[in-house]
């Protein structure tokens, strides 16, 4: 279970690094780990291909209207595809309902907004953390924003940035990190955190 885990680690990672670049351009995308309901918006021309080989590709295919699903073993199934939505994230369009909705049975979306450059990751139906593509020197925080997503899990609470956006929810530790949830898990978290300094 353990290299299941660190295999996601590093699909996430990289995503996220995909993420960044795509919203300091001002650009927006969609991204699934894992396997959920949708409809092919374009013919799917470019077979299936480990991410983890082709950073570039998968950069590309994002661009396109829709979402790009990542099987768990790192493999691009699909892109440019229209997911199955239910739920809705309030104040936030259709590209964060529809990977709300797409990240629930174990699924994880990593949505990048064009319009405030921003990358939400969600899971079992929540926005468990949000990363600031503007803050200065983010993608060294990466790592660390990775094993804090897999160490703390789903739900857990408190602000991980430069500044707090509601100050009874947390405390900064990382630049340009926001991680929302509960405060049993930012406790856990934290106490996990000191020890290891």
């Amino acid at each position: 279970m353990k290299t299941q885990k660190t295999f996601i680690s590093k699909i996430e990672e990289t995503l996220i690094e995909i993420g960044i670049k795509i919203a300091k351009r001002g650009e927006g995308a969609l991204f699934v780990i894992g396997n959920t309901k949708y409809d092919e918006l374009v013919e799917q021309k470019v077979p299936p291909f480990n991410i983890l080989s082709n950073p570039k590709l998968l950069e590309s295919l994002a661009l396109m209207d829709g979402a790009v699903i990542i099987d768990k073993s790192g493999f691009m199934r699909a892109y440019g595809v229209k997911v199955k939505s239910n739920k809705t994230l309030k104040n936030f369009g259709t590209r964060h309902s529809a990977g709300l909705s797409a990240s629930v049975n174990g699924n994880i979306s990593i949505v990048v907004s064009e319009e405030d450059k921003k990358i939400r990751i969600m899971k079992n139906g929540k926005l468990v953390m949000q990363i600031d593509a503007l803050q200065k020197g983010v993608e060294k925080t990466i790592p660390k924003a990775v094993q804090i997503l897999e160490s703390v899990g789903v739900g857990a609470v408190g602000v991980l940035g430069t500044s707090l956006i509601v100050p009874s929810l947390g405390l900064a530790l990382l630049p340009g990190i926001v991680l929302f949830g509960s405060a049993y898990y930012i406790t856990k978290y934290l106490a996990k955190f000191i020890g290891k300094k």
